[in-house]
């Protein structure tokens, strides 16, 4: 499984980045030759998918290392690094966009060649559609955190490219100001999506609890366990694709070392089992007596 999972996500990046390698070539021309604002957003959105696509590429090599002497925690982190990076350069150039737009806004120009850039966006939704069809398969059999997320920007750039055709279309026609309003469209979208990245990697950064309905699995799943009284101090946080989980559980007092220690192998093997393999548990184990008492004395 790990030698498909890399085979994989990494057949999925290369041909990522060769199909939009395409796209920004056709986009370019496109946009020379007919001077659409839309079509300079549907290229600059582009040129940040291949950017973010090969610095996903790249973080991620690096973010999966194993964890070494000196980052004894692995480097999951690089991952969320990366995303705080790659949302800064969004923003520069969604606002870049932006003032584009609303100066085209100010001061319209006729579009040439609009049918280029109509035959252009099309051959983009169809190139868009191909990465997306591979992504899923690979998400399919993978589960892979950064080829997912890669798949939804994609997906929303299905949109991106529909609104350049819509907004050419009508500034063929004679609505001059709609190709400025889409144009304006993507910056904001763009802007959208940095947001989103930049709170999803400071969450990763600030050591954000996993979400509740996680937890609430995670403790039902420890729970299950026969000889687990309780669970408590459960806390979580993730790095990366890596999940961390420390928790105390409640045994019975007669137990010895040996048979508590082969109780947390169990309820370790079985949190494996229903959150996958890239988790690091820490357990405690508590004489359920004493759990007891501390509850008592809190209470009172």
């Amino acid at each position: 499984m790990p030698r498909q999972y890399d085979v994989l996500v990494r057949f999925s990046s290369l041909f990522t980045m060769a199909i939009v390698s395409i796209m920004i070539a056709a986009k370019a021309w496109a946009w020379l030759a007919s001077g659409s604002a839309a079509m300079l957003g549907s290229l600059t959105d582009s040129l940040l998918d291949i950017s973010a696509s090969m610095m996903s590429f790249l973080v991620l090599s690096y973010a999966l290392r194993p964890a070494d002497n000196e980052h004894r925690f692995g480097h999951g982190k690089a991952e969320a690094l990366a995303g705080l990076g790659q949302a800064a350069f969004i923003s520069g150039s969604a606002c870049f966009l932006a003032f584009h737009g609303i100066e085209r806004l100010i001061n319209p120009v006729p579009l040439a060649q609009s049918i280029l850039g109509v035959w252009v966006s099309a051959f983009a939704i169809v190139c868009t559609l191909l990465v997306v069809a591979v992504q899923q398969y690979v998400v399919k059999h993978t589960e892979s955190i950064a080829v997912k997320a890669d798949s939804l920007h994609y997906k929303g750039d299905l949109l991106l490219n529909a609104a350049v055709l819509v907004g050419i279309y009508l500034a063929s026609i004679g609505y001059l100001f709609a190709d400025s309003i889409f144009a304006i469209g993507v910056a904001i979208y763009l802007l959208f999506n940095c947001w989103e990245i930049a709170k999803e990697s400071a969450n990763h950064l600030m050591d954000k609890e996993l979400p509740d309905e996680e937890k609430v699995q995670l403790v039902a799943t420890i729970s299950k366990h026969p000889d687990v009284h309780g669970v408590h101090d459960l806390r979580t946080r993730q790095s990366g694709k890596l999940k961390f989980i420390q928790f105390h559980i409640e045994l019975d007092q007669t137990l010895s070392l040996q048979q508590a220690h082969s109780i947390s192998d169990q309820v370790c093997k079985k949190i494996r089992t229903v959150f996958g393999e890239h988790i690091d548990i820490m357990v405690h184990q508590d004489p359920v007596s004493i759990s007891e008492e501390v509850c008592d004395s809190q209470k009172s």
